[in-house]
């Protein structure tokens, strides 16, 4: 009796510590997030109606109105020294997706041949979601602007290979079409695009499964176009000082208005409270729209020129993040860019040891955990810029940049003139302190001299523009 007594308690034993380890909380049983991140296209810093930095007014535009970021806003993150990996659209998308550096990748312009890349690699934003959480599904409407369709990247559900001409930009078109106003009731796809977003989030709300979802709307790009209403409201509102395209306004404005209807269905779904929301856009603004013809104090004013060119104005982006246990309405002073987006999603959806050393990026997510303040820590030192091409427009030079702490280093490859500033202090990058500052000079372009070197960074060569051949044709590295 006593040896049936025992194995009985035995027994009990067993089975509450059989019971209690299926009730304890563990990794396989925590809610995974979602993720959106809303990627606006050739929005400027200034371009909103958020107030990107505490104690610069001029970081907010003084004509557009984008009541729905500011909501955002309210309840998040806004990140003041946020950086595109490039000043033009496909180098930064190709970023967010690998969390590389344009240079790594060698996509540093609109058009090249893309066949040197892996697109197949396991390490893109929504395969990595899958490895920590098979349930996760990942979406992306809207401009994808990457060679290869997104199943490719792991995306289950998109609208394929898009660009520029799907979202009714045509670049054979006359400045005064391109600028002029076109008015319809779904300008740049905003709404149809919105709408294929909200679709997949109900879907997801329905079968309580996560999600990783991208919208990459067309708008702000050329060719201008909004809804006849918002078109008449910024006919009748007095212009800014630096912001006057009426058109371009109207077309910002219902952008936001497309953003509302998402943020809008995510809360009536009972999906705020697990759900990081991420707000930014793929590179600066155009410097200069009609009627303004000069560079100076142009539309991305107080910085300086902008699409096209590394200097502040054209890779300075809003960026604004919300989410569970995030701190409302509260500023990251440090620097930030795109290819922080992979290791920061990854980490916040529990894989804290994503230990690639092919990767550019470094996590966030300790700023998102503690007021915005803290450091960012990445495999090589500073945020890196590469445009080694002499675009048509703009410098017309080829040239690169780093930023570390305050500094920004820039350097034109035909001559090899440095540029120094304290970003921090000098927003409009007047005040060259390269004959100052020699020995921050020379720290700053030893390390990006490095970094081009050891990642194989296409080598500016005169006559060289990177287009159309495979890219081992023009044989040309640092």
């Amino acid at each position: 009796m006593r040896t049936n007594h025992h194995l009985s308690t035995l027994i009990l034993v067993l089975l509450s510590i059989l019971y209690g380890c299926k009730s304890a909380p563990t990794k396989s049983n925590k809610k995974s997030p979602n993720f959106i991140i809303i990627l606006a296209d050739d929005q400027g810093w200034n371009g909103t109606s958020v107030q990107m930095m505490d104690e610069e007014i001029r970081s907010k535009s003084d004509y557009h109105q984008t009541p729905n970021l500011e909501t955002l806003a309210k309840r998040g993150m806004r990140f003041s020294s946020a950086y595109a990996s490039a000043p033009v659209c496909s180098p930064s998308r190709y970023s967010i997706q690998f969390g590389q550096t344009p240079a790594r990748l060698k996509m540093i312009r609109v058009g090249m041949n893309t066949n040197h890349i892996n697109h197949q690699t396991a390490l893109t934003i929504p395969k990595l979601l899958k490895s920590i959480d098979p349930n996760y599904t990942a979406a992306h409407f809207g401009k994808w602007g990457i060679d290869v369709d997104p199943s490719v990247l792991g995306y289950d559900y998109s609208d394929g290979i898009t660009g520029n001409k799907e979202g009714g930009f045509n670049y054979k078109s006359s400045k005064k079409i391109q600028w002029g106003n076109t008015i319809t009731e779904d300008p740049k796809k905003i709404f149809s695009t919105t709408q294929s977003a909200i679709d997949f989030i109900e879907s997801q709300a329905k079968s309580k499964t996560p999600f990783f979802l991208q919208v990459s709307h067309y708008a702000v790009h050329s060719d201008i176009m909004a809804r006849e209403e918002t078109l008449e409201k910024y006919k009748n509102k007095a212009k800014g000082k630096y912001q006057k395209h009426e058109g371009f306004a109207a077309m910002t404005e219902d952008l936001d208005t497309g953003v509302g209807l998402l943020l809008d269905r995510v809360k009536a779904l009972g999906l705020e409270g697990d759900t990081y929301i991420i707000y930014t856009s793929d590179n600066g603004a155009v410097p200069i729209m009609p009627p303004k013809r000069f560079y100076k104090q142009g539309s991305n004013f107080p910085l300086s020129r902008g699409k096209w060119d590394a200097m502040e104005g054209g890779i300075r982006v809003p960026f604004v993040v919300a989410g569970p246990r995030i701190k409302a309405g509260i500023e990251s002073k440090t620097p930030i860019t795109f290819s922080d987006l992979l290791p920061t999603i990854v980490e916040l959806a529990g894989n804290k040891n994503l230990n690639q050393t092919n990767l550019d990026g470094g996590s966030f997510k300790t700023l998102l955990a503690n007021d915005g303040k803290g450091v960012v820590k990445r495999f090589s030192e500073g945020l890196i810029f590469h445009v080694p091409y002499e675009n048509g427009i703009a410098l017309k030079r080829a040239h690169s940049a780093i930023i570390i702490d305050n500094f920004k280093l820039i350097k034109f490859h035909d001559t090899n003139e440095l540029l120094l500033f304290n970003v921090t202090q000098d927003l409009e990058e007047k005040k060259n302190l390269a004959l100052i500052l020699p020995e921050k000079l020379k720290t700053l372009e030893v390390a990006l001299d490095m970094y081009l070197q050891d990642v194989k960074a296409p080598k500016w060569q005169p006559g060289i523009n990177w287009k159309n051949k495979p890219i081992e044709k023009f044989n040309s590295y640092h």
